[in-house]
């Protein structure tokens, strides 16, 4: 089960963000998921419904976002994943215009997986810094 469990967190990665590919949400993530801390620490996110306004917002801000995996552990259905981005700020869709520059973004996810879905994710990256870092000239 853990096994299973890592490579649907490495294929969410993989297919919703690297490819950006929105059905993938749908295949992946249960419909009565929630997920907390992203794209702010305190936001909660319910559902793929809540999840794709948010993932369109960062990657039309970041079109070329490449997410790399780090480390997985995976023990019964938890799966933890350390990760970092490389992206540029191409668009305008943080609410504030794209500066162009190239960061790089680490975080960690820790995913709850049944029956094959997510079902829970709890996200930790320093959004603050990127964004201070982006209005920074």
């Amino acid at each position: 089960m853990s096994e299973a469990n890592k490579q649907l967190a490495i294929r969410w990665f993989e297919e919703v963000w690297n490819n950006q590919d929105e059905s993938a949400i749908d295949a992946m993530y249960s419909p009565d998921s929630k997920s907390y801390g992203f794209p702010d620490p305190d936001s909660v996110i319910e559902g793929p419904e809540g999840f794709k306004p948010v993932h369109r917002a960062f990657c039309g801000a970041f079109p070329d976002l490449e997410v790399f995996i780090d480390a997985t552990i995976a023990e019964g259905d938890i799966v933890a994943v350390r990760w970092h981005t490389e992206m540029t700020h191409k668009g305008d869709h943080l609410g504030f215009p794209a500066s162009q520059k190239k960061v790089t973004l680490n975080g960690a996810s820790f995913l709850k997986i049944k029956d094959g879905k997510i079902i829970g994710g709890w996200n930790y990256l320093d959004k603050g810094g990127l964004f201070q870092h982006l209005q920074t000239p």
